[in-house]
């Protein structure tokens, strides 16, 4: 068998049906693709691979998905800190980007973000910003895979001056990347306090007819649901319900305050939720009910937020924090382990998102979206059990190798397709002009 590239690893995590987890075994890649897993000494026999990688100590699990993110708000990072959600927003926030969010500022906000997620073992991110199409071509340049938000809110923004006209920007966006190798897009109506019911129920009704998700702030806090009550007479889940929202294309970030029929309704109809266990934490926003969550089947991903309100893009961490707390809410140690957090970071997130069958895990077909960590730092040895390592222990510094679609982005720590210092610099510049 012929392969463009043979990667050999100590231990493999395939994140598959069974969680595999395999001991010297190599992977071989041809055409983006993975053609085949088998031993190594097998492979070596077998399979006539243009270059071969050898990964003594290095776990290889599938690319990070990072479900739910704002990545251009990176140039914002530390802007605002210790503040609950509406101060941070109201005051701080929406005033900063109403000033000064354009193009450049996503280009550049984006590339930023980019760079830190590769780095960090992210192969893949879900995104909700203004101007899209501006992070879809920045990121395909960097050769990263996203889903783009087609975001629409009420009030007019720098971007579009009504929802009828965020519509037919994102209606152009999907149009443009309607075949594209990485980038796909996702309806992102921003939250239901911020979208009246006319747009999201056509949303509703766009979303089934292209075929894409519908990523949405949804229950971030209690006063969120509070306020729509006072406001209106039902909760913000029984509002979506009642457009036609809740269903399989529904991505819904954030999830703080659910009620067990609101948990059996999200089980039911097949939609997933985006915890965001730090950002949560942060803002003080309350605690997703993780395990009884996946304890009904619901789908949960994990997220990081924008840097803005975590204050990184790091989903390594997050699987640490997810772990950690979904035990301490439930008041169960069994709750979320290692094997679920990675799971909740990988392949359910590409079910979120639509892709499942494409990335998310390590199998026979699905693209080559894969991360080789080393293991052999002191903070990870000795090693018993491989996922415990990467999930409890294991940092970004130790991300050595990636690939999307069996294109190394990230070689021996570094980026392949993206310059370090420009990006910097440019984000020096802008942190100079927001200071000002």
């Amino acid at each position: 068998m012929y392969a463009e590239l043979l990667i050999h690893a100590e231990w493999i995590l395939t994140v598959d049906s069974e969680n595999r987890q395999l001991t010297d075994h190599a992977i071989a890649v041809a055409d983006g693709r993975i053609q085949a897993i088998l031993p190594y000494e097998e492979a070596r026999r077998t399979i006539q691979a243009e270059q071969t990688v050898e990964l003594p100590g290095h776990v290889l699990i599938p690319g990070l998905i990072n479900a739910h993110t704002h990545a251009s708000m990176s140039l914002l990072r530390g802007l605002a800190d210790d503040l609950p959600l509406m101060t941070w927003l109201h005051e701080h926030i929406w005033p900063t980007e109403g000033r000064w969010v354009d193009a450049s500022f996503v280009a550049d906000g984006t590339r930023l973000a980019v760079l830190e997620m590769l780095r960090g073992g992210v192969t893949c991110y879900n995104d909700m910003y203004f101007h899209p199409e501006v992070s879809a071509q920045v990121t395909a340049e960097a050769g990263m895979r996203a889903v783009i938000g087609m975001i629409v809110v009420d009030f007019p923004t720098g971007y579009a001056a009504s929802p009828d006209e965020y519509i037919a920007k994102g209606l152009a966006l999907h149009e443009r990347y309607r075949d594209h190798p990485l980038i796909r897009v996702a309806w992102a109506p921003h939250a239901p306090y911020s979208v009246s019911d006319a747009p999201l129920q056509r949303i509703a009704t766009l979303a089934f007819e292209l075929g894409v998700p519908v990523h949405i702030h949804l229950h971030e806090t209690r006063d969120e649901v509070e306020n729509a009550v006072n406001a209106h007479g039902e909760r913000p889940f029984a509002r979506l319900d009642r457009l036609g929202l809740i269903g399989p294309s529904l991505v819904s970030v954030h999830m703080t305050q659910l009620e067990d029929a609101e948990i059996a309704r999200l089980a039911e109809t097949g939609a997933s939720v985006v915890h965001c266990p730090e950002s949560n934490l942060k803002l003080a926003s309350g605690f997703c009910p993780v395990a009884k969550l996946l304890d009904a089947g619901v789908n949960v991903a994990l997220g990081t937020d924008g840097a803005a309100s975590n204050n990184d893009l790091n989903l390594l961490g997050e699987m640490r924090t997810a772990a950690l707390l979904g035990k301490g809410v439930s008041g169960s140690a069994s709750a979320v382990p290692a094997t679920e957090a990675l799971r909740m970071a990988t392949i359910n997130g590409a079910r979120a998102l639509g892709l499942d069958n494409e990335i998310g895990s390590i199998e026979l077909g699905k693209s080559a979206d894969l991360v080789a960590l080393d293991l052999r730092d002191p903070h990870t040895q000795p090693l018993y059990h491989p996922v415990s390592q990467l999930v409890y222990a294991a940092g970004r510094h130790q991300v050595r190798q990636v690939w999307v679609r069996g294109r190394q982005v990230i070689r021996d720590g570094a980026p392949t397709t993206l310059h370090v210092a420009e990006v910097l610099s440019e984000a020096q510049i802008w942190a100079a002009r927001i200071a000002e």
